[in-house]
């Protein structure tokens, strides 16, 4: 097992091998099951286990012999084969074995190792790729046209190995390459020498490259245009879908190939693709110095198009199966926009991400085969039936979360609330991004947290506007803003110094009005609604003795949050508040506690717990009060209060 989870590693970690989740690998041992007894099993990969950090547990055993008692079974359904393949699990709570487990299981070797190698695409995908193969591998190969993966796939490796027991390797055209050994270094080794000679060939052969488009400007950056499409893949405003860019030499040179309209859409590199970035991309070419205005006319025309192009590919593809499908959702996974870049679409930033990952692996298999030839894949049925197939759905359906999609922004996020309020959103399955003045805090998160930690003045306009356009760029565009930040100025309002006061008002009103403003720019461009949320505290109804420097500038931001409900809620942009009052954090620190106590004549405890309910309000409860107004979709212009109760302080 040791070694076995070794070489999948080695083969998993090179991405021109598998990627996010592909190819598969096995060993035949012995397992000691709580009856006592030792049974042959095989430990094959488990469904949502990805080679690259692979551990034993994601290499479920299978009693063997009941796999191999169904080899001369002539059919055997998709249902039926993953209940039987579990139902013979050593231990039930073990993921799903792979859809390839009888493949695996029918070859007679105690190592079998799977990839989706690029090379190996490379030589299978063009109109020649049968006899390219039979040219370059000798007889210890034994090359298969496509089948689809599953028991019947099973049964024709078992019928090509018993005609030739000499093998070593398995090239299946359009979908990968198998090897197989009774040692583990050996299967690796012969992996490795089989995918070398497919590299060494694809260089031998005359290159002629692609034509590529005229290079011209646009009069808009990636930033700009994300949210346009971000909001134009929402079919219904409620779906959203996280839209993250990227570019580089080989995406540049795929996407303003002159013909890229034809080669993209010919079908994925190799057939599991197509569950993450479906069937074909969506091209959208801007004419030459266009405008935003142009832009999202060109965008609109372009998406309308491309869901009339999917229905009938649906409805085409459809008629051919025997059951009765369920059309997916109409909305591409890739987006190609012509001198601009990619841009990759996910419920999740991670989902984003895998789909932009396996685009370039598509990108540089396509463009290698179609420098010396034509990319040729399998026919449009076939790719329907992996996209529409069950036992490959399963891999990336999930039980949604309420936020599932939605992109969250926190201002002052390293503080007690900030903090609080990071944890519930991350909970319900947003994607949240943490900004924070504090930059030694900001380094020192971004080694503890896979989320978007952005350095932020937000009392500077061309800082916030740097962040947003970061945030665009990676998500897409942005659903909540949580305006917290804020800093706590006191003393008697007729002595203060201007300068205080002043700043107090750059701190606590205008750093919520640049981050505002910001997010209502790109929530316009979405046109999928939004939602601000700002952290106003019970001084702004309920002023407190010596704090006028720190109150003023608040009732001034309850003001601020009720004019952009007036002014935007016809966009379908939600404005709300919460008034907090005495949370122990940076701002109400120990210094603070016993500065408000004195002034309020009480004890430090007395003035933590001065309330109806007389009971300390923690960070905890604002995040939940900011938590309960992002999801309360009919409500605007409100401010909640969580103080423990407080008539001077309560509003309507």
């Amino acid at each position: 097992m040791a070694l076995r989870v070794y070489t999948t590693r080695l083969l998993g970690r090179n991405s021109k091998l598998v990627l996010h989740g592909g190819g598969n690998t096995s060993v035949k041992t012995k397992i000691k099951d709580l009856d006592g007894k030792n049974y042959e099993v095989l430990c094959v990969k488990g469904s949502g286990w990805d080679m690259a950090e692979i551990e034993p547990e994601g290499l479920p055993a299978v009693k063997l012999q009941p796999l191999l008692a169904l080899k001369n079974k002539k059919n055997l359904s998709d249902e039926d084969m993953v209940a039987y393949q579990k139902r013979n699990l050593l231990d039930i709570k073990s993921p799903n074995p792979s859809v390839e487990t009888f493949l695996h299981a029918f070859l007679p070797f105690k190592f079998v190792d799977h990839t989706h190698s690029d090379a190996i695409m490379n030589i299978t995908n063009r109109p020649n790729g049968l006899n390219f193969c039979k040219k370059i591998f000798g007889k210890r190969v034994s090359i298969i046209p496509y089948v689809m993966p599953g028991f019947g796939l099973a049964k024709k490796i078992n019928e090509v190995y018993s005609l030739n027991p000499n093998i070593e390797c398995l090239i299946l055209l359009n979908h990968g390459i198998f090897t197989f050994a009774n040692e583990a270094k050996k299967s690796y080794d012969l992996m490795i020498k089989y995918v070398s000679k497919a590299e060494k060939e694809i260089k031998k052969l005359k290159v002629k490259k692609i034509k590529q488009i005229k290079n011209y400007q646009t009069n808009f950056n990636p930033d700009e245009i994300s949210p346009i499409l971000r909001g134009l893949l929402s079919e219904n405003k409620e779906r959203k879908f996280i839209v993250s860019y990227r570019i580089n030499k080989d995406l540049k040179y795929f996407i303003n190939g002159k013909n890229v309209y034809n080669y993209s859409s010919k079908g994925t590199a190799t057939p599991d693709h197509v569950i993450r970035v479906k069937p074909f991309p969506l091209v959208i070419t801007p004419k030459p110095n266009s405008s935003i205005d142009d832009f999202i006319i060109t965008a609109e025309k372009a998406f309308k198009n491309y869901r009339k192009k999917y229905i009938n590919y649906f409805n085409k593809n459809r008629k051919k199966v025997k059951e009765k499908k369920t059309m997916l959702d109409t909305s591409p996974r890739v987006i190609l926009v012509q001198n601009v870049g990619l841009f990759t679409v996910g419920d999740s930033l991670g989902a984003a991400k895998i789909a932009g990952d396996l685009t370039e692996t598509n990108a540089r298999v396509i463009s290698s085969v179609e420098e010396t030839s034509k990319y040729k894949f399998i026919p449009e049925k076939d790719i329907f039936d992996v996209e529409y197939w069950s036992l490959e759905q399963a891999k990336i359906k999930k039980t949604k979360k309420e936020l599932q999609g939605n992109v969250v922004v926190i201002t002052g996020s390293f503080g007690a609330i900030g903090s609080a309020t990071y944890k519930i959103f991350k909970s319900y399955g947003a994607e949240v991004v943490l900004l924070d003045y504090n930059l030694k805090k900001v380094k020192e998160m971004q080694s503890k947290v896979n989320d978007l930690c952005i350095h932020c003045d937000v009392r500077d306009k061309s800082s916030v506007n740097r962040a947003f356009k970061l945030i665009c760029e990676k998500y897409g565009g942005i659903d909540i803003l949580i305006s917290n930040a804020g800093t706590a100025i006191g003393g008697p309002i007729a002595e203060v110094d201007d300068k205080i006061l002043r700043q107090s008002f750059e701190d606590n009103f205008f750093s919520h009005q640049n981050c505002a403003s910001e997010a209502i720019k790109i929530m316009k461009k979405q046109n999928i609604n939004g939602c601000l949320l700002f952290n106003i505290s019970k001084q702004s109804v309920n002023p407190g003795k010596n704090f006028g420097p720190y109150g003023l500038p608040k009732s001034a931001l309850l003001n601020l949050c009720k004019q952009y409900a007036l002014d935007y809620g016809s966009f379908g942009i939600r404005s709300n508040g919460v008034n907090a009052d005495r949370i122990r954090s940076g701002l109400l620190n120990d210094k603070m506690i016993k500065s408000r106590a004195k002034a309020r004549e009480v004890s430090t405890e007395e003035y933590m717990k001065g309330n109806l309910l007389l009971n300390e309000v923690k960070a905890k409860d604002v995040a939940k009060a900011f938590f309960h107004l992002a999801i309360s979709k009919k409500t605007t212009g409100a401010v909640l209060t969580v103080d423990g109760g407080n008539i001077a302080a309560s509003l309507r």
